[in-house]
């Protein structure tokens, strides 16, 4: 019998169990072979690039060789960005959001990202592009987000080449030798950038992530997010 290689198959897998120290034996039902027994060598260690991917429920493109029963699986893509993106935002809004308020620019954003998301095979935008914007908004509507284009020192915008922190309950000031580290840093350039809705800039883009990740934590505290924790562990955002 030949050795079989199909590259790309659409799959979601369906059950797994540990094989050895490292590896996982799938069952993945997939769109023009059915059901098939996978062999995803290395998958528990702990810095795979399969072991994010390969959870249940996960639109995948999966390829594998081989010709026995059991075949090994060879690389395996998660494609669906646009749908776990929607489910993170709408986790977003049910954390954030109280009930029976006015959040007009808000719902405006949220119709804008979703659409984008809609058509994200159209879009020249990435996903970060796209998702951060809603972010900013997220926390300017809710009340969590200082301004970021006027530094509270000086109640005047920030200068593109010097560094900032953001610093909780007060916002955008210059940086200090003692500030605490886990406190966001970014140039006044792309401060003003991030304010202006502007995130084409590869620094920018860098350290807005950096600046969401920090003030949605803020208001999350200890409240875990299912799918902005894949997101980030795909490093999608």
């Amino acid at each position: 019998m030949a050795s079989i290689r199909v590259a790309d198959e659409p799959a979601f897998v369906l059950h797994s169990i540990p094989y050895k120290e490292t590896s996982l034996i799938l069952d993945v039902f997939t769109r023009q072979y059915g059901r098939m027994a996978l062999i995803a060598k290395g998958a528990k260690r702990p810095h795979s690039t399969l072991r994010p991917v390969l959870q249940r429920f996960q639109p995948l493109l999966v390829s594998w060789s081989g010709k026995s029963e059991l075949r090994t699986l060879t690389k395996s893509e998660w494609v669906g960005d646009a749908l776990l993106c929607g489910f993170y935002l709408n986790e977003l809004l049910v954390k954030f959001l109280a009930r029976e308020d006015d959040y007009e620019k808000l719902y405006d954003r949220y119709a804008e990202t979703i659409n984008s998301l809609s058509n994200l095979e159209f879009e020249s935008k990435g996903l970060e592009e796209i998702l951060r914007p809603f972010e900013l908004s997220l926390l300017q509507e809710t009340g969590y987000a200082a301004a970021l284009d006027r530094c509270v020192e000086t109640n005047e915008a920030p200068e593109a080449q010097q560094q900032y922190v953001y610093q909780p309950e007060r916002g955008v000031r210059p940086v200090q030798v003692d500030d605490p580290g886990h406190w966001p840093v970014l140039t006044g350039k792309s401060l003003l950038a991030i304010a202006a809705g502007d995130f084409s800039n590869a620094e920018t883009l860098s350290e807005s992530k950096q600046l969401m990740r920090f003030l949605l934590g803020l208001h999350l505290q200890d409240q875990v997010l299912t799918t902005r924790q894949i997101l980030i562990d795909l490093k999608k955002i």
